[in-house]
This record gives C-alpha cells, structure tokens and sequence, in this order.
C-alpha cells in the first residue's frame, strides 16, 4: 500500500467538546459531524467522497468489476406469490429495474399485469415500497412508499381491479405494517406524532398510536385505536384473525426479545371494540401463527429457547397448550397452510422445512435443493400450497411450492442465470472460539479453486439482535467467487442460529463473545491452508459494521482490510439518535453505569488509538440513514484518519440522498458494490 502514503485526508469540523459519562471525561472532537446537513459536514462529505472516488479509480479493472456486477444482477427475480381473494400476488423485477414491482393475477404462476411500479415515481428510482397490505377481497392493496432510504412510510391505496388510485394519504408511519377490516372500509397500522417542521430525520420515535384508517377519510380524522402514554417506546403491530373477527396486536419495545400480545374482538364493529391484554408479562417471545375460531397459534421460546409452537384460548389464556414441542434445531417460523402447520427450522444457520399436524404430530421433512435459506415464505390455511423462496450462497431465491398434502417441492420460477451456480461449492466447518464454543462458518469457492494459502478472502459476519446469518445470495460476493476469492459467512453468537441461549451468550454484557467469534474465524482462516492474514478481508452492515469497528480496534493484526458498513460506532451515544433508544436490549444503556464500563471498553470510536498501523478500511453510510445516523460512520472515519499510523488507506463513501440500504435502486446498488470490490482488490493486491 506505499502508493497510498502521501493521501491527505479533508480536514473535519472540531470543536472542544468532553463530556462527562458517571465520572469518566471523553472528548468528542468531531461532534459537529452528527449534523449531517451543517455545511461544514456537507462540505467534508464532498471532500471524502471526491478522495475516495479518486483512490478508486486507480484501480486496474474497476470498469470491468462493474460490467460484470451489472451482467450478474440483470436476471428476472420473483418473490413468493401469495393469494387474498381470487387474486394472486407478486413481487417482481426484470433484472436492472431500480426497484422491485407489484403484479397481480389470477393463478400463482399466471403473467397476470403490474398493479404498481415505483420506478415511475423518481427519475433517480428511490421511492421504494416498504410494506404492502391487501385486503381480504383481494380487491384493494394498500402501499407504504418510503422515499430516500428513510424508515418513515407514506400510506396510498389502489383499486386491484382497475388499477386507480384513491385519494387516501396516511403519513409518519413507521415500523409497522397495515391490517385490513374484512369489509373492506379500511385498515389499522401505527404511527408516531408528527415531528416539527425540518425535524423528520431527527424525531426520537416515541410515542406510537394504532390509529385505524377509513377510506374516504382525511387521515388527520383516523381513529386512535391504541396507545400507551404510560410506555412510550412500546410499537404496535397488527393483524386481523382469518375469520376477521379479531384485531391481534403485537406490543414490543425496540429490539427487546421479549414482546406482549393483545387482543380486541371486532365482532360488534370498531367501535365497541376494546383493547385488551392477552399475554402481559413480556416474559418471551410470541409470535403469532394463525387464529382457529377463538384459538390463537403462536411461535414462542416460553420454557422452550430454541421455540416451539403453543395454542392460547383467546378467552382463558391461563393455560397454553403444546402443539409442537422444542427440537434440537432452532424454529424459526411458522405458517399455517392448507390445515397444517409449516415450520422452517435452522439446523446449524441453514434451513429445514417441517409439517405438522395442528395436533402437533411430525408429518414430515420437505426436501429442499441442498444447503441453502428459505428467504420467505406465504401461504394461508385455505391454500393447499406453500410457496417460499430458497437461496444459496451461488443461487439467487428462486421460488418453489409445496403441496402440504404430500409434502413434494417443485420448481415454479427459476430463471436464467449468466453463470452456473454448479460450479460453486459450499462446506460448513466449525471454528472453537477463544471460550471453546463452536462457531459455524461457511466457506463457498469455485469448484476448480484449490487451497494455496494465499487465496484472497471475506469473511463477512453480523452476530447480533437474534438475527441468523448462514446461506444467502449477493452479485458482490460470487463476483468475489468468480474472480478466484474464497467468500466465508460466520454464524456468531449474538445471533438467531441455535436460538434465545446463543443469542443471549452474544448480547449485554456478553457482547464481547461475538468479537471474539469472530476474531476465532480469523485465526481459523490464516492457519486453514487457504489464505494468509494479510489477504483476508473483514465486512459487515449495521450492527456487523460495529463488529467491523471493534475487530478494527482490537485486532489490526488479525486480517489485511476492513469493510465497515452503516455501523454503529459511538458506543456512548448511540441511544440519543432516532430509534437508536430501541437496541439497549441488545446493547444495554450508556445511562447505566454499569452497561457503560462495557459500552467503552468496545466503541469502536473510542479505542481507535494514535500510532497505530491500521489496515486500509472503506466505511460506507449514507448521508440521510435516520436508522443508524451517519454520524457514527462520519466520526469514525475521521478519527482513523487522524489516528492512522500505517500507509494503508482510510477511506470513506458517503451515498447521497440515501439512507440504511433500504430500498437502494439498483443502480446505486451496483456503483457502490463495484466501489467495494475495487476496495477490496486494492487493499488485498488480488
């Protein structure tokens, strides 16, 4: 990297601001960077970002990285097909279309005609939508557009038959999806009080209501159906039982694991309905299945860590019932479909899919195509099929059905690829942590590719939230395959994959066993026989960003370049920011002193130490994520830049008008991966 020596990093605004955390002062020179809009930001956000893409473009290549990526990316994709009413549902995108499109037909596998495109909205395709209710007929679909990359939906509603738009507009809603009446007249979904004027990308995201909209009505007039002054952070998630019937609301707060479940019967219309406590103590997890009369089935890891499946009498809660009991594989969601229950389990972070009885007696296993992810799935107790969508680390999710009579899978949409994902192979091996604890991790190639101890590596990981890393599809990582590198996914602890124990042995003050996982698979791969230290690189997104952060800080040594994307990196504040107060959870308080003494001892920003060789790192944010602020990405950067002892590279990219990744056209999308894989051949010398 001594062609990288005379970078001069842009100068960032500073101030001389410490504070004082229960005793302990800490100087947070780049404070200034939290305001993303401040023109002194703007203005260092320009200088980064014209660094970065000037260091980029020396790479040998990178025209033809980003040529491939766009061959890679351009195949038609489908999600799972699902059915309300006579009329069947689907996610579709051709290839290079910015954002997926909403089909509708009359059979699951039927042509059918685009009930709503999203592209045609922004010339720059960042209006994505973010959530979609159809109602019981089939005869309306409401649609949540969220613009920008920003977690705030905007609620509109269309005539399936005719394609029209209706007038209705319900704004500032969040983290919640909708629920349709049966009647059709309108739906429950939740929102947070309008914020002040200029302060929607700041608002704390407090204070949800279940307010019901009815069609026609200004949303200004919509009913509360539900809040709670006296809990603040509690959200609301709702759905209607399949007789109607009943309004079932699931009550969290932020990432706790643990949730409440409540009920209000609408038998005698909206309003003589009352909201009313079903499940209170927040003593678990419950995830509602499906309502059979006034029995309502739930997924729960009650008594049970890796879950099993319970009937609550809507009536007399007193005394679940057991209908499937807790097996040695994780269970990781359940569906009711064509009378029996369908339940996707983890066995070592990849999936199996079993059927059950309603009486809980094991049908069967469906045989899936190999070691791969069930992405989704959809399917209701009137249909006779399940379909899903399955993946693996060199095929994209390809959609097939199961007859839940016989428990056969068949193909329904696999379209054509530009590349054989036969000619790839994935293994699973087991790395001992530094606690002697096995840790998954999956190593996928080319097939002709052979250990050499000097092959160019990711390892990719995330081990937080309860969220299960294992097979998944990217255009980034099989181009990495394509061009001769070894791509390795870890399973750390902290996430979903053996379930609440594993997630619980990663989470609070046990944060630092997923460092250590991670750093394991580290020692693992430079002794393997496939690669040497200097040629593994290191990523992850989110809370994985963090993990990239704090690898970073204590462990330079271990690995020769670093991917850290839209992390959490300011340990100390990250609960001051939009939704931020939700993960304590997973991460405990700053507030507490006790939860602080561990917050510092990982922030990733605040164990960056002076005169220290610091492999070449790209971070990436984007400049409007109001889920994890760029702010943390920002003063990190800087921080390293200041601090960088070594010649390699500290850069950052800084998308524009963008937010967390969601809803991210393709377009952008391909730029931003094909400035990754540049990165990565830069720093690694592949």
């Amino acid at each position: 990297m001594s062609n990288m020596a005379t970078l001069t990093y842009p100068p960032a605004p500073v101030i001389d601001q410490v504070d004082d955390y229960h005793g302990i002062r800490i100087a947070d020179p780049y404070r200034p960077l939290e305001d993303s809009d401040a023109p002194a930001s703007r203005a260092w956000i320009a200088a980064q970002n014209q660094l970065t893409s000037t260091v980029l473009a020396r790479v040998p290549g990178r025209a033809a990285i980003r040529d491939r990526l766009t061959e890679l990316w351009n195949f038609p994709r489908a999600g799972a097909p699902w059915r309300r009413g006579n009329r069947w549902f689907q996610l579709r995108n051709t290839g290079l279309q910015d954002q997926d499109v909403l089909w509708s037909s009359a059979a699951p596998a039927g042509e059918g005609a685009v009930l709503f495109d999203p592209n045609v909205l922004s010339e720059e395709g960042t209006i994505a939508l973010s959530s979609i209710a159809v109602s019981e007929s089939g005869e309306l679909v409401a649609l949540a557009l969220s613009h920008a990359g920003s977690d705030w939906r905007r609620w509109r509603v269309r005539r399936v038959a005719t394609g029209d738009e209706l007038p209705d507009r319900v704004d500032w809603s969040k983290f919640s999806s909708a629920a349709w009446t049966h009647d059709d007249a309108g739906f429950f979904y939740g929102r947070y009080p309008e914020p002040p004027p200029g302060a929607a990308y700041d608002a704390p995201n407090r204070n949800m209501e279940l307010r019901y909209h009815r069609l026609g009505t200004a949303s200004a007039d919509d009913v509360l159906v539900f809040s709670t002054p006296h809990a603040p952070d509690w959200g609301f998630e709702p759905e209607l039982s399949d007789d109607g019937r009943l309004l079932i609301i699931s009550v969290w707060r932020g990432t706790d694991p643990e949730n409440r479940i409540y009920v209000a019967d609408l038998a005698d219309g909206l309003e003589a309905a009352v909201v009313r406590p079903l499940l209170d103590a927040a003593d678990a997890s419950y995830q509602p299945i499906a309502t059979i009369d006034r029995t309502l089935y739930l997924l729960t890891d009650l008594g049970a860590p890796r879950g099993r499946v319970i009937a609550v009498d809507v009536d007399h809660p007193g005394s679940p019932r057991e209908i499937v009991a807790e097996a040695e594989d994780s269970l990781e969601h359940v569906g009711l479909v064509g009378g029996r229950l369908a339940a996707v389990y983890l066995r070592h972070a990849h999936s199996r899919l079993a059927i059950f009885e309603l009486d809980g007696r094991h049908v069967g296993d469906a045989t899936l195509p190999g070691i791969g992810s069930i992405v989704e799935t959809a399917g209701r107790a009137g249909d006779d099929t399940l379909y899903l969508t399955f993946a693996t680390f060199a095929s994209p999710p390809t959609v097939l059905a199961v007859g839940m009579r016989e428990g056969a899978v068949r193909s329904v949409e696999r379209p054509t690829l530009g590349w054989d994902p036969d000619a790839y192979v994935s293994q699973q091996v087991f790395v001992a942590s530094a606690d002697g604890t096995r840790i998954p991790l999956f190593l996928t190639h080319r097939r002709d590719r052979v250990p050499n101890g000097d092959v160019p590596t990711l390892l990719h990981g995330y081990g937080g939230f309860h969220v299960p890393t294992g097979p998944g599809f990217k255009a980034e990582w099989l181009a990495l395959m394509e061009r001769g590198g070894l791509l390795a996914v870890a399973s750390l602890r902290g996430g979903g994959e053996y379930g609440k124990a594993w997630h619980d042995a990663g989470r609070l003050a046990n944060k630092q066993n997923v460092f250590d996982d991670f750093a394991a698979c580290l020692r693992w791969l430079a002794g393997s026989g496939w690669t040497r230290k200097e040629r593994i690189a290191i990523s992850g997104r989110s809370n994985g960003g963090l993990l990239v952060g704090a690898t970073i800080t204590q462990h330079p040594e271990l690995f020769g370049a670093a991917l850290a994307e839209v992390g959490v990196m300011d340990m100390v504040r990250f609960h001051r920011f939009t939704i931020g107060w939700g993960w304590t959870s997973d991460y405990g308080s700053p507030d507490d002193p006790e939860d602080f003494r561990t917050l510092l001892a990982y922030s990733p920003l605040h164990n960056v130490r002076s005169g220290v060789a610091y492999p070449p790192t790209l971070v990436t944010t984007g400049d409007h994520d109001d889920r994890v602020v760029p702010g943390h990405s920002f003063k990190f950067a800087a921080t390293l830049q200041a601090a960088q002892a070594g010649d390699g590279p500290i850069l950052i990219r800084i998308d524009t008008d963008a937010g967390h990744g969601l809803g991210k056209p393709v377009g952008k999308l391909i730029d931003e991966r094909a400035d990754v894989l540049a990165f990565l051949e830069m720093a690694l010398g592949a």
